[in-house]
Order: structure tokens, then C-alpha cells, then sequence
């Protein structure tokens, strides 16, 4: 972040007129900098509400905030160090037993006295306040001042105004919550659970002071009304949550303060500022409460603006340097605000999850928090939860065994199917060869082929690997009897699909998805709906006729894996294929037994499974790869997925591989770190069942955190395995495990620690002369 210091040039010859709409913490603290910086600036703050109102009670910064004020403004600093409550631990309660994780380091101090500091800056650097008054248009402040600061919150008026061009998003999620306050010191970040007749109830925690903490109880909107909540007024609200949570407050009281229940809303912009006007804090965008960036969030705006006004020659230019400089930093704070927020509107689903695993979940749930750091912070509460896990000393969690029915992986690392469109008539060539027994020497407990096709008409492209005659069953024993006897221990399985519409296409390098200039062969699908319409072709809907084949096409490429041997069979269902066209509403437009509500999209499917099931080998375990979500309006929802899961679960799968998307070329795919997990991760927790996570997992210690905390039981990882074959013996080295989870390959046990590299550091000073 960059921070702004008193000599800096500034941009503009004459001083700058500046106003404010808004007075939270953002808004004072923009202009308090602002004044500091250039005291011949006429800044304005306008604020409807009286000096001594605010709502809410406490507020928590971060220690890399508080380091930008410091340098900042030591002023400010200095004072809100004498009045800042700092602590240690979080305790989770869960079913009467309180456990306690250390070392997370936490400040807070009363939102009152946070506004009281920043009020008498701006007063003591010359700001104007202009308390209970409510600014101006935004469009007249902008014709009268050189710079706007909107700072009026999540619902600002400015944004509203100018919707145009800020182009706002809001969306409103699934949780009712309430600000409260108690009138003691908690001695930890507390989270506690209540189990009401009504449904889950939970309890957010921390001080703010010697004598006083902020307490906010959340809970599902069903529960909300269920509890009778929504007939209760500010007083009866807070007697009740204090009753039900009489236990973590010592049977105390709480005290609202023009308190009522809420939905959070989760606020997005296209852009942040429109001609001289810009958006800061919530009016730009939200994150979440659970961890604790609101204010957080505005003061490093404010903090960022000051500094890109003073650096940059004309506010355009700042304005935009601004932006650039903030975005990403707010971006990824809402992405793991958006991963804390569902982990606790799916609260309901980790319950039954053994305690010490559960408070791991709650810790890692934004996914900021992970295995390696929180054994940093307090390794004997993570021993503790590997203990529970499972793992042998100085083990792990990713080194640990998992079985699938007959088969024993020796550890939770799958190298993803990837297509590489690298074979002539179906048959997997030498780069197959080398591609999928480089990853088996890599270590992984089980590496996966790309998508093999079931039939010539069933590829993707012309590049596509098949399972459809002797030729191709022969290359594929090749491969198979490679990897059992070149890397004793790894698993190899395969995934049978048929490409549906989405097939006769070029190589992905030649064209992703664009159908072939010549040479083209017939598609089929559950209706006749081209992938992108004017592109690719029309498919003929499938008939009884066509169904039966293709299921016994499916049986018969089912057979010839056996025959070669693999481990495992995965069931392609995902990404947009034909068995994924059945079960998505997007795609599956019939009328027939085989469409309309999901028992009729399911049909074919399972119908394939049976009879894929009924030749796979009893012994070896079969997966379905399946989208979760189609990233679009009115595909599959989250609720029909973990259905979609059940079927197949009931029917015979040993694991159901969660993917999403790729359905549909509109889709809006919400991408991030492990952005997948938590759809595998709901399925889980519901169903009971083992589930293999994939997308955008790319660190060891992501794959241990996730796996620790009970969102999955494999991790598959793509691209990283094309950036490091050797990705697993890699991460089994970086953590200095050398266990039967991760066995070097006896030729390569010379390249087992990481090679030396040359000395950098220079000999240190020992001694300072001075004098001739």
C-alpha cells in the first residue's frame, strides 16, 4: 500500500477543494489525510447524523492497517494505541466443549471512540464538519469541488445516483444478523453455537474495551422466522438472544443500539469513481463481518487515496491509480469474506463433525488462515487436529492413505484429468506414454488419463484418446503396465465420456470449441441445442435407439479398461458432455422419461453407470465427475447437485469428483483459490460421502488444510502438475517428509532433498570505526 508522507509533491498548483459525504471512519480519516498533506485544502465533511451517534460498537484493524497509520499519521496512531484492547485467542464452542486456538493477534477499540479520535483530527487540522446536514447532490458537490469522496456506506445515495456508470451490484445472502454490545470484556474472539429447536443460531464475539464487547448472533433466515424474530422489536430481540446465549455472557445482558436484524449485503462496482467523484469503503464495495474488514477496508482506502492524490499529477490520473492499486487487494479480501460468509450459512452441515475438526474448519474457513500458518501461530492445537485426523507423527495430512473400496491410495494427491488432444484415430501414443508415467513417478497416490472417448463420434476432437478398439486397449495396457511397474504404489485410473454437442471440434490450440473446417462428423445430445448457436452444429436429440447404444458403448469401453488394467474407472458427468447435457435444466429440454424434473435427468446417466458398474470389477471403485453448478441462471442449483451426488451414491460410486461449469458458454464462473471446494465440500457434509475437490488448488499446504478440515478426502491438481511432474515428491521434500506416503523412485533418490544453491548473504559488519 502506498503511504502518503507531509513533503510529498502535490498535483495541482492551486489547492484542492475537496468534499466528503459521509462521516464513518473512511470518510474522516480520507479527509483528515487529505488536510495533513496539503493544509491549504478546503475540505468539507458533511454528515447527517450528530457527532456522538454512531451504531455498532467495536472495530477491529488489522496490524498491516495500523502500520499504514502510523506512517501516515502518527497523531492518529498514538491515539488509538492508548485506547486499543489486543488479544490472542479464538475460542470455539461447539456442543458444550470450548477449544482454544492462540496466536492470531487481534486490536480493537470502540467504534465511538475510533469517530471521536478522527473528529478531533480533522477539527485540529482545519477540516470543516458539518454534523446533522445532508450533502449536497453529488452532482453539485462534483460542479463545485475538485474532488468528491463518497463515503455514505452501503447505501450510498452517490452510487444510487451515478448506478449508470459505478454499475453496482448487490447481493443479498441467506443469514439474518444483529449488532449487540455486552457490558464485559470477553477474554478471546469467541464463536459459539446454539442448537435451537428452531435451527442453528450462532454467536460472534470479541472486546472493544476493558468493560464492554460487541456480540453479533447470526442465523439462517428460515431459522430467523421460525424463532419468531421478525415479530420482535429492538428490546425483546436482544432479551432473547442474551437468554440464548446465556452461557457465553455469564448470563449477563445485551444492550442494542439502534440495533435491528439484517441480510448482509455483499456490494460490487464496475468502476469506482465517475469524473471527479470517487467511491470509498462500503459504498465501493463489502466484505463480510466474520472477518472483520469493513472498517478495515474503508481506512486503507482512505489511506490509499490520500497517497495516489498526492503522487500523481491531475486527480484523473490519481483516481485511476486508486483503483488500480486497491482493487485486487479488495477483491481478494472479498473472496475469502465470500468463502467465510458460506461456511457459516452451511453451519448446519459441520455439526456432526468431530469437535477438534470443526473448530479447524471454522479457523481455515476464509481460506486467509491455513494449515501451515495456524501451526505457526499454535502448533499444539494443530497437532492436536492431526492427532484426530489420523496422521502418524511427522505425517501429513496429504501423506495419509485413503481407501476406495479394493483399492488403497497411499496418499490424498490426484494428478486431475487433463485433455492433451495428442493422439491419431484414438490411440494414445508415446507422448501419453511419457505425459502419464512422468506424473506416475511424480508421486501422486493417483493419476488420472484426460477423457477417453467411448466411440469415434464421441470425441471431442480429432486429437481425442479412445477406448473403442483393440489397437487403442493395446496402447492403453502399454501405459498401464508402465506405471505398476515403473512407480510401484501409484493408482492410474480412467475417465470414460462421450463429448456430446460439445464434440468435432479443433485441438484446443487450434480453436477451442470451434468446429472443425472440414471432416466433421454427426453430434448427438439430449436435445437438439447447438453449444454456441451459429458456431457449432446442431445435434440430433437421442432416441431409444441412440441411448441403448450409447450405453453399451459405454459397457463395452468399461470392459477394455479392466482388460488393461487400470485402478479405477471415473464416469465423465461434468463440463457440458453428453451425461452432463442430461442432468443440466440448461441443456435437457426434453419432455420424455429422459427430461423435465431431475429423476428425469438423472435417468440416462444412472442408467450408464448400471452398466458400466455391472462389467467394472467388483474390487476397483468407480467415481463420477459431475458440475455442481452450470455458473448461469436456472442451471443446476447447489441443492440439486448434492441429489445429482445421492443418486449416483445410491446406484454404486465410491466418490463423486465435484467440478463445476462449462455447461454453458455464458456462464460466470466466480474463480479463486479453491473456488471449487465448497461445493464438494457441501456434498460431503451432507451425504456423508468421500468426494474428490479440484480447481485451482495450487499449494501443499491448501491440499493439508482442506483435507484437515473435512471439505474433502483427494485433491486433484492439474495445472501444477504440468508446471512440476514431480509436484507430490516435491511438497513431501518442502515439508521434510520422507514416509511411505511419497517414495522417491529408486533412480531418482539422488534428487530427493532440493539442491544447493550459491551463498547470496555478504559477510555482516562487526565493527564501526571512526576517527582519522
Amino acid at each position: 500500500m502506498s503511504a502518503p508522507g507531509p513533503g510529498a509533491p502535490g498535483p495541482a498548483a492551486r489547492a484542492l477543494r475537496v468534499a466528503v459525504i459521509g462521516g464513518g471512519p473512511g470518510g474522516f480519516y480520507a479527509a483528515a489525510l487529505l488536510k495533513r498533506l496539503d493544509p491549504e485544502r478546503e475540505i468539507t465533511v458533511w454528515e447527517r447524523n450528530a457527532p456522538d451517534d454512531t451504531f455498532g460498537f467495536g472495530v477491529v484493524l488489522s496490524d498491516e492497517t495500523l502500520g499504514g497509520i502510523e506512517h501516515a499519521d502518527p497523531a492518529v496512531y498514538r491515539a488509538l494505541q492508548a485506547d486499543f484492547v489486543r488479544w490472542d485467542d479464538i475460542d470455539i464452542v461447539h456442543r458444550g466443549r470450548t477449544l482454544t486456538s492462540g496466536g492470531h493477534g487481534f486490536a480493537a477499540l470502540g467504534r465511538r471512540r475510533l469517530l471521536q479520535i478522527l473528529h478531533e483530527r480533522c477539527t485540529e487540522l482545519g477540516v470543516r464538519l458539518r454534523f446533522r446536514s445532508e450533502a449536497p447532490p453529488a452532482a453539485q458537490l462534483a460542479a463545485e469541488h475538485d474532488l468528491v469522496i463518497a463515503a455514505d456506506g452501503v447505501n450510498s445515495a452517490t452510487r444510487a445516483a451515478h448506478a449508470d456508470v459505478f454499475g453496482p451490484q448487490l447481493t443479498t445472502h441467506r443469514c439474518r444478523y444483529i449488532w449487540l454490545a455486552a457490558d464485559f470484556a470477553l477474554d478471546a474472539f469467541r464463536f459459539e453455537i446454539a442448537e435451537t429447536e428452531h435451527g442453528v443460531m450462532q454467536l460472534h464475539g470479541y472486546p472493544y474495551s476493558a468493560d464492554s464487547s460487541t456480540v453479533i448472533v447470526e442465523m439462517r433466515e428460515e431459522v430467523w422466522y421460525a424463532a419468531g424474530f421478525a415479530d420482535l422489536d429492538e428490546r425483546a430481540s436482544t432479551e432473547r438472544c442474551a437468554k440464548i446465549f446465556a452461557d457465553a455472557l455469564g448470563g449477563r445482558a445485551l444492550r442494542g443500539n439502534k440495533s435491528s436484524w439484517t441480510a448482509f449485503r455483499t456490494v460490487t462496482n464496475s468502476s469506482w469513481s465517475h469524473g471527479n467523484t470517487v467511491l470509498i469503503g462500503d459504498a465501493a464495495h463489502t466484505a463480510h463481518f466474520s472477518i472483520g474488514s469493513g472498517t478495515k477496508l474503508a481506512v486503507e482506502d482512505a489511506l490509499a487515496l490520500a497517497a495516489c492524490v498526492q503522487e500523481h499529477p491531475d486527480l484523473r490520473t490519481a483516481l485511476r491509480a486508486y483503483e488500480e492499486e486497491r482493487r485486487p487487494v479488495v477483491e481478494s479480501t472479498q473472496r475469502a469474506a465470500a468463502a467465510s460468509l458460506r461456511w457459516f450459512e452451511e453451519l448446519g452441515t459441520y455439526l456432526d463433525q468431530p469437535q477438534r475438526q470443526f473448530a479447524f474448519n471454522l479457523l481455515t474457513r476464509s481460506r486467509r488462515v491455513t494449515h501451515d500458518n495456524l501451526r505457526l501461530r499454535d502448533p499444539g492445537f494443530t497437532d492436536a487436529v492431526e492427532r484426530d485426523f489420523g496422521c502418524p507423527a511427522g505425517t501429513p495430512p496429504m501423506f495419509t492413505p485413503f481407501r476406495l473400496r479394493g483399492l488403497t491410495l497411499r496418499n490424498r494427491v490426484v494428478v486431475s484429468p487433463m485433455d492433451m488432444y495428442s493422439a491419431e484415430d484414438g490411440v494414445p501414443a508415446d507422448f501419453h506414454l511419457v505425459h502419464l508415467g512422468a506424473r506416475a513417478l511424480g508421486g501422486a497416490g493417483l493419476v488420472m488419463t484426460e477423457m477417453v472417448c467411448v466411440s469415434p463420434e464421441g470425441r471431442i476432437t480429432p486429437g481425442c484418446t479412445g477406448l473403442y478398439t483393440s489397437e487403442q486397449a493395446d496402447a492403453w495396457r502399454r501405459i498401464t503396465d508402465f506405471v505398476h511397474g515403473g512407480s510401484p504404489g501409484t493408482a492410474l485410473g480412467v475417465q470414460l465420456g462421450h463429448s456430446g454437442r460439445k464434440g468435432s471440434t479443433k485441438l484446443m490450440w487450434d480453436g477451442i470449441d470451434q468446429p472443425l473446417d472440414g471432416g466433421n462428423w454427426p453430434l448427438s445430445a439430449a436435445s437438439p441445442l447447438p453449444y454456441r448457436p451459429g458456431v457449432n452444429q446442431v445435434p440430433h436429440q437421442l432416441d431409444a435407439t441412440g441411448l441403448a447404444l450409447i450405453r453399451d458403448q459405454f459397457a463395452d469401453a468399461a470392459r477394455r479398461a479392466a482388460q488393461c488394467g487400470f485402478d479405477l474407472l471415473e464416469l465423465h458427468c461434468a463440463h457440458g458432455y453428453l451425461l452432463s447435457g442430461f442432468l443440466s435444466p440448461l441443456t435437457n429440454l426434453r419432455t420424455d422419461g429422459y427430461g423435465g424434473e431431475l429423476a428425469g435427468r438423472l435417468r440416462f446417466p444412472l442408467e450408464v453407470f448400471d452398466a458400466v458398474r455391472e462389467v467394472w470389477p467388483e474390487e476397483r471403485p468407480m467415481t463420477v465427475r459431475i458440475s455442481a453448478t452450470d455458473w448461469a441462471p436456472g442451471g443446476t442449483t447447489p441443492e440439486e447437485s448434492v441429489e445429482i451426488a445421492r443418486a449416483f451414491v445410491r446406484h454404486g460410486a465410491d466418490a463423486i469428483d465435484v467440478s463445476t461449469g462449462q455447461v454453458v458458454p455464458e456462464e460466470r464462473p466466480e474463480f479463486g483459490r479453491s473456488y471449487q471446494t465448497p461445493y464438494a465440500d457441501r456434498i460431503r457434509n451432507t451425504l456423508g460421502v468421500p468426494v474428490i475437490t479440484v480447481g485451482a488448488i495450487s499449494s501443499w499446504d491448501d491440499v493439508n488444510s482442506l483435507l484437515l478440515a473435512g471439505r474433502a478426502d483427494l485433491c486433484a491438481l492439474a495445472r501444477p502438475h504440468l508446471y512440476d511432474p514431480h509436484w507430490t515428491l516435491h511438497a513431501a521434500a518442502e515439508q521434510e517428509y520422507a514416509g511411505p506416503g511419497a517414495p522417491w523412485p529408486v533412480p531418482y533418490l539422488a534428487g530427493s532433498r532440493k539442491p544447493p544453491t550459491g551463498r547470496t548473504d555478504a559477510p555482516k559488519p562487526r565493527l564501526t570505526l571512526t576517527g582519522p
